[in-house]
């Protein structure tokens, strides 16, 4: 494998939103988590400054730094007050030349659409659950069940909890009359794989890796409609989801299960634009991994599954974040390296 020594003296400027309507409590976890990778980077020997994008003028946030001088640790999920505009924070890097870490903003915006990409992963042959949008609640054709019901434009399972699971054709139309109604945008049906469900960071550029993969181990439920990665399981200690799924890395596989786990991640990873690093989402079923859903920028606070499995191989938090800016770093005009498609140890 052809390695690149890791440099550890690279200024870090770590761009991280911090919404003023948010409440009190999750303002300050996520400073919290953002000074932790400061923190670490600093261990490592990174200079690091933390820079909360508080409003949505991030060229005049960022005007005191240089881009020639520093890379950009790119946390901004959305600008304050604009929704879904991760990539309008990319697009605005890279009209200011700052060199960042992740997904450019065509894959950021691309992710959102999630009839886009799995149609894509069809035109590819990578396997996704059988899909339909319904702009309206005519669900004529649709004869698949267990199903899930999803909204169309989101991301973090906003809209998913047990309800999303219908088994018939009632329930079908109930739930999508539910997402047009409450998030205002088209459903999208899926054929609900009620089997065993991965989530799987891959990164790097040219030389491509696969981190541990994580199981979401739902054996504390019975009901398969509770069997299913909520928005609670995410986000709302003591709920039954966020207690009860247990994650598991690295994921019992044999061999041959990780190799084609592998295998299909990494083509997605390639097919959809991914840079840097990202999550996959999969479930398997009679021996085939089934796409789920693209994570390209991937959560990459402390308790996520990306740095639990960073650490089954031995990666601290700062080397993890180390290894983010340096990917980025081959892409700098004064920090890169001649050969930018060598993988960072």
């Amino acid at each position: 494998m052809e390695t690149k020594a890791r440099k550890t003296d690279l200024p870090v400027v770590i761009v991280h939103n911090v919404d003023p309507s948010w409440e009190s409590p999750d303002i300050a976890s996520a400073l919290e988590a953002v000074e932790t990778m400061a923190a670490s980077l600093r261990r490592e020997g990174h200079p690091v400054v933390c820079v909360p994008v508080e409003n949505s003028d991030l060229a005049g946030i960022l005007q005191p730094f240089d881009p020639r001088q520093h890379i950009v640790l790119n946390w901004c999920e959305e600008l304050p007050g604009i929704s879904r505009s991760d990539a309008v924070a990319a697009r605005l890097l890279e009209d200011l030349r700052f060199t960042y870490t992740g997904s450019p903003p065509e894959v950021l915006a691309f992710s959102w659409d999630k009839a886009a990409v799995k149609a894509l992963l069809d035109e590819t042959s990578i396997a996704t659950p059988r899909w339909q949008v319904f702009q309206c609640r005519d669900t004529r054709g649709w004869n698949c069940f267990p199903a899930i019901v999803k909204p169309a434009f989101e991301h973090c399972s906003s809209g998913i909890d047990a309800e999303s699971v219908v088994l018939n054709p009632e329930e079908l139309k109930e739930r999508i009359a539910y997402v047009q109604d409450v998030f205002k945008q088209p459903a999208l049906v899926e054929d609900f794989i009620d089997g065993r469900e991965f989530h799987v960071t891959i990164w790097g550029n040219g030389t491509i890796e696969m981190l541990p993969p994580a199981e979401m181990d739902f054996s504390a439920f019975d009901n398969l409609r509770d069997r299913l990665c909520s928005f609670d399981s995410k986000f709302t200690p003591g709920s039954p989801h966020y207690e009860k799924i247990e994650l598991r890395i690295p994921a019992e596989l044999h061999d041959h299960e990780k190799h084609l786990l592998k295998q299909t991640a990494v083509r997605a990873y390639k097919v959809t634009g991914c840079r840097d690093y990202a999550r996959i989402d999969l479930r398997l079923r009679d021996g085939i991994f089934y796409v789920l859903d693209m994570n390209p920028n991937a959560d990459i606070s402390p308790d996520t599954s990306l740095v639990y499995a960073a650490e089954a191989i031995g990666l601290t938090y700062g080397i993890l974040g180390s290894r983010l800016v340096n990917l980025a770093a081959r892409r700098h005009p004064i920090f890169g390296g001649p050969n930018p498609s060598a993988t960072i140890s």
